[in-house]
């Protein structure tokens, strides 16, 4: 029963509070740069994590619209603080589309892997495995759809190769990975298992 109501696209005034609370706080987090964490050699975002909490809590339509309004953040950001790259983050399908989805993916990859034997019975093993997910949807997402639609004006913007370019993407999707990965395991966990003990 609960599982039919959270994947409704009816959304009651507790999770609209939730969908503004978490927007606030990812569009804080970008806002002052807070959202990255210097990892040497790379940057960890965790602009994308409150997407990833708020789809294990309140379901799938909750963590979309958190991750709606991080991509519209992001291509806002474009406009306002315009960088040589921002006018690839003024695309949708690279700013906002693979943010919606991290809340889409994330909620199934939790109720997917909870009948999983090794798996049910840890509530830390099953968010820690959903947030790697989640981080993985938001890095392979705007970098595969960088590679895909702009691998050609990210080579003219940087001055390299075509082959330099595709092989830049894919290196900044292996450095960054890992060091997010990791930070949104260790905050998604404590998050998420103390607003479920609230909840119950």
């Amino acid at each position: 029963m609960e599982k039919n109501l959270r994947t409704t696209t009816h959304i009651n005034t507790r999770q609209l509070a939730v969908v503004g609370m978490l927007s606030a706080i990812s569009i804080i987090l970008g806002a002052t740069g807070l959202g990255f964490i210097p990892i040497p050699p790379a940057k960890a975002t965790i602009m994308h994590i409150p997407v990833i909490i708020g789809a294990i809590v309140e379901g799938p339509m909750v963590g979309a619209l958190i991750g709606l309004m991080f991509g519209v953040f992001s291509v806002i950001q474009s406009v306002i603080n315009p960088t040589p790259l921002s006018p690839i983050f003024m695309n949708p399908l690279v700013s906002v589309l693979p943010r919606v989805l991290i809340g889409i993916v994330s909620y199934y990859c939790y109720i997917s892997i909870k009948n999983i034997p090794f798996i049910k019975k840890s509530n830390m093993v099953k968010i820690g495995i959903t947030a790697a997910i989640g981080t993985l949807t938001n890095t392979v997402g705007v970098l595969g759809m960088m590679y895909v639609l702009y691998v050609e004006k990210y080579a003219q913007i940087l001055h390299i190769s075509s082959s330099a370019a595709k092989k830049g993407i894919i290196a900044i999707g292996a450095t960054n990975g890992l060091p997010e990965i990791t930070v949104s395991i260790l905050i998604t966990i404590p998050v998420v298992m103390a607003v479920k003990k609230l909840k119950k």
